[in-house]
């Protein structure tokens, strides 16, 4: 019982997280915990009056490859693009998350990423050919 009055505790927190910072054009800065793939991580945002929400950031207008992937092309790929992000965004750095919305996904957000040297992290994945972009609608396969 407690685990599931925490977690409807949480969904709201991050529901009104998301909701409060939606129209923001300032950054909200947040800290890494977690690299999920390569457009994906977790990320700790600390509110006002000090509460810490925990939430899943997409990284906007990206796509890369899945780790489950259709092929082993992808299935590497994705393990190529997820290694690089942690690169980039290693646990406990900090970040700017701009332009964020609302995902599909409950729990997680959309937000352009920025590194502590203000480079867009999901432009520099799509340089590095670790992933494409991506501006919603049904995805390109990766397989050939």
């Amino acid at each position: 019982m407690v685990t599931a009055v925490a977690m409807m505790i949480k969904r709201f927190a991050i529901f009104c997280l998301a909701s409060f910072i939606t129209d923001s054009v300032c950054a909200i800065p947040a800290r890494v915990g977690y690299v999920v793939d390569g457009d994906t991580f977790s990320g700790v945002v600390k509110l006002d009056g000090g509460v810490d929400v925990s939430v899943r950031v997409r990284i906007r207008n990206i796509d890369t490859p899945e780790i489950h992937g259709d092929c082993e092309y992808e299935r590497n790929m994705a393990q190529r693009a997820k290694a690089r992000l942690t690169e980039l965004l290693p646990p406990g750095s900090i970040v700017e998350l701009q332009n964020i919305r609302d995902d599909k996904y409950l729990g997680r957000i959309d937000a352009n990423v920025l590194d502590s040297h203000g480079n867009d992290i999901g432009s520099r994945i799509i340089r590095e050919g670790l992933g494409r972009k991506y501006n919603g609608g049904r995805r390109e396969k990766w397989c050939k």
